[in-house]
């Protein structure tokens, strides 16, 4: 089981492979999302402990951090799409939302064929945007991916609920949780902590840390580690701060945890993941 780095050596976040050249690929992760339009019948991949057998325009989708292997995938069989986990993480909604969206990892076109069309229309418009190097590439391909990412959440949330146990959490849950990672967004770079984060939603301290690891499927101190390690991630590409600057202002209270950290999350240190930048860009 090894890591992968992606390396976003055109478009900082995005990469588009337009054909795959691989038959086989050993279990793998890495922190980016890969959204795979499967171009030839027969393709089998493997995700977490579930084979999935992909054919001809079906949609296959690997989450962030996800376990993931290609059994068996012809030459050009696929081509796909891999973008930073920020995108999802940065987003109120879509993080909230991502403990349901990560169950739903194949769309079959005879099953979906409105939906698939549509998340295949938009695949082709980034991969046209991303190989002609127009004006504000980055920005017109994530506006593309969120469209993606709305597109498939209206589908989980309309017509999987119970399959991915949506129903089992009310509306009112769905508030807290919305609140509460609004104001972790706005608050992580402060001394803040779960006990603050509870108050703020009007809930104790216990039943809070029990509906976030429920609903998040994780802790909240993980969380909030993750997100300063993001905000990191950001402000290592200005070069004018330091890396214990960049520490800091994201966060972190120590350079010993936030080295650990970053190294956990993003397979490289900070000096490591700052001159890898420099180079690919």
């Amino acid at each position: 089981m090894d890591r992968e780095i992606i390396n976003y050596t055109q478009v900082q976040g995005i990469t588009v492979i337009n054909a795959s050249l691989l038959e086989e690929f050993p279990s793998h992760w890495h922190n980016a999302a890969e959204f795979t339009v499967i171009l030839k019948d027969n393709c089998r991949y493997k995700i977490g402990d579930k084979v999935y057998t992909a054919d001809e325009g079906d949609i296959l989708l690997v989450w962030p951090r996800e376990l993931h292997e290609l059994l068996h995938v012809p030459i050009e069989g696929s081509m796909f799409i891999q973008f930073s986990s920020s995108i999802i993480e940065s987003h109120t909604d879509l993080a909230a939302a991502s403990r349901f969206l990560t169950k739903c990892h194949l769309i079959k076109k005879n099953d979906n064929p409105e939906l698939v069309s549509k998340l295949t229309k938009l695949f082709l418009q980034i991969k046209d945007i991303y190989n002609n190097k127009q004006h504000f590439v980055e920005t017109r391909c994530k506006i593309l991916i969120y469209d993606m990412l709305l597109l498939i959440g209206e589908y989980v949330f309309n017509e999987q609920r119970e399959h991915i146990g949506l129903d089992n959490f009310s509306d009112r849950s769905w508030k807290y949780i919305k609140t509460a990672l609004s104001f972790i967004s706005e608050h992580s770079s402060e001394d803040i902590t779960q006990l603050m984060v509870a108050e703020h939603v009007g809930l104790s301290p216990f039943y809070f840390s029990k509906l976030f690891n429920e609903y998040m499927g994780i802790s909240f101190p993980d969380y909030l580690s993750g997100i300063r390690v993001q905000n990191a991630i950001n402000l290592l590409l200005n070069d004018s701060l330091s890396i214990t600057e960049c520490a800091f202002m994201a966060g972190f209270q120590s350079t010993t945890r936030f080295n650990k950290l970053f190294r956990e999350v993003t397979g490289t240190t900070p000096r490591e993941y700052r001159k890898l930048h420099r180079v690919n860009t």
